[in-house]
């Protein structure tokens, strides 16, 4: 009975050791010096290179056309990771450059956009450019001006129309009063040539 435990615990081990060995041989098929990262062509060397002692020190065999393809693969990757560098710094320069002309722009059209605002708040006045509050300002002390001696010559209108009444009203009563007046003196001429015609009879009539 002890014998079969102790052959089983065997068997065990061995089925686990030859499942391990062939995982460990299925992940080294995977690794190979024609595709993949760098990393794993290293460890793909590390894996197919022999060891021997020599005056007790380790030595690693590789294979010297392993040992070209790898210097090969890992002088491609640089030569790529420098194209790569070149391309990425030509894209910062266009963008560099483009940001350039963009902030140009910008610039422009800030002055621009500033231009505008100034000779939308100055309008000219007699071909000077002052700002739109003064132009308001001289805009409504003229209109106010104007008021002004517009009022003024309405009052001095009506102080003239109320003077021109007061002169018709006078000559109107000055007509009334001369046309009494020469009404009396008709009349007291017309009382005289009678008196003195009358003086007249009388004195042929004493003859």
């Amino acid at each position: 009975m002890k014998f079969y435990r102790i052959l089983v615990i065997v068997a065990f081990l061995f089925v686990t050791n030859h499942q391990f060995a062939q995982e460990a041989d299925g992940e080294d098929d995977k690794l190979s010096l024609d595709e993949g990262p760098i990393s794993n062509q290293f460890d793909y060397i590390a894996k197919r290179s022999g060891n021997y002692r020599a005056d007790g020190v380790r030595y690693e065999v590789v294979k010297e056309t392993n040992l070209f393809k790898l210097r090969k693969n890992v002088l491609d990757s640089i030569a790529a990771m420098n194209k790569k560098t070149s391309e990425l710094k030509s894209t910062i320069a266009e963008h560099e450059t483009t940001i350039t002309s963009l902030n140009k722009k910008l610039e422009e059209t800030t002055t621009n956009l500033s231009s505008v605002t100034e000779e939308k708040d100055s309008m000219s006045f007699i071909g000077i450019s002052v700002s739109k509050g003064t132009y308001n300002f001289i805009l409504w002390t003229i209109i106010g001006g104007l008021f002004l001696l517009l009022g003024l010559f309405i009052f001095r209108f009506r102080n003239s129309n109320i003077l021109t009444q007061e002169a018709k009203q006078n000559l109107s009563e000055l007509e009334v009063e001369y046309e009494d007046h020469r009404r009396r003196a008709l009349e007291r001429e017309q009382k005289i040539s009678r008196q003195l015609q009358d003086e007249i009879n009388k004195q042929k009539k004493t003859k």
